[in-house]
């Protein structure tokens, strides 16, 4: 296990911990082990999927347009069926033990570009309290080939900020739990960071503590906290 505290920590006081998703609290196949690649593989459309990603994840001022090309790919698809198929979600090893302690004394939420079927799930299955997340639009049970734009890949710090406020939270009494790039300023302005399993090592720079024992992510926030406190 790699697992590493940091020596300089803010001042706080911790009332809420939200998570990335894919990647972090479940993990599916593919480049990002997304829930974007999830869906698009379980409709059959790897080839086509894998190659939209190529196009626009370097593009980072497209991403409303590569979301709209995805749910181009999947309509008139039956939703039920690919749901059946990614549901429920590959939990990362550890999640169910960590959200179970976690939810006593926390709110906990997630924050992610995927998709809210797998975020409505995974609070519904655990016990926590909210989500933002991106959607497809489902009508007489097959996707319109639309989709609800709710997060930004690449502006969750904006997104974040928005969250923590519907939520009656001061980003600064968050703890973000995250593991790529694009979790990095949202980690910027919470006021307590983890990287899990980070992906990249700048997530190490910027957070107070990193592991890839998801188990582990209980204790790191109450010793960080201590920690602040002594």
């Amino acid at each position: 296990m790699a697992e590493q505290e940091c020596s300089t920590l803010m001042s706080m006081t911790i009332k809420a911990v939200i998570f990335d998703m894919d990647g972090t609290l479940v993990q599916y196949d593919g480049p990002f082990q997304s829930s974007w690649d999830a869906i698009g593989y379980a409709a059959g459309l790897k080839e086509q999927w894998d190659r939209l990603m190529e196009h626009y994840f370097p593009q980072r001022g497209l991403y409303w347009e590569w979301m709209d090309a995805n749910a181009q790919l999947l309509r008139g698809l039956s939703a039920e069926k690919i749901y059946r198929a990614i549901l429920p979600p590959p939990y990362t090893p550890g999640v169910r033990e960590a959200i179970a302690q976690l939810r006593k004394r926390y709110k906990l939420g997630i924050l992610t570009s995927g998709l809210d079927c797998i975020a409505r799930y995974i609070c519904d299955d655990l016990g926590m309290d909210f989500y933002l997340a991106n959607g497809l639009v489902v009508r007489d049970g097959v996707f319109t080939g639309e989709c609800e734009k709710r997060v930004y890949l690449w502006s969750k710090d904006r997104h974040f900020v928005e969250l923590c406020a519907r939520e009656g939270l001061d980003p600064t009494e968050v703890c973000f739990v995250g593991d790529h790039l694009n979790d990095i300023p949202v980690m910027k302005i919470a006021g307590l960071a983890i990287a899990f399993a980070p992906k990249d090592p700048e997530l190490i720079r910027v957070t107070a503590a990193y592991t890839d024992d998801f188990r582990q992510i209980p204790r790191l926030i109450e010793e960080l906290k201590r920690h602040e406190h002594s």
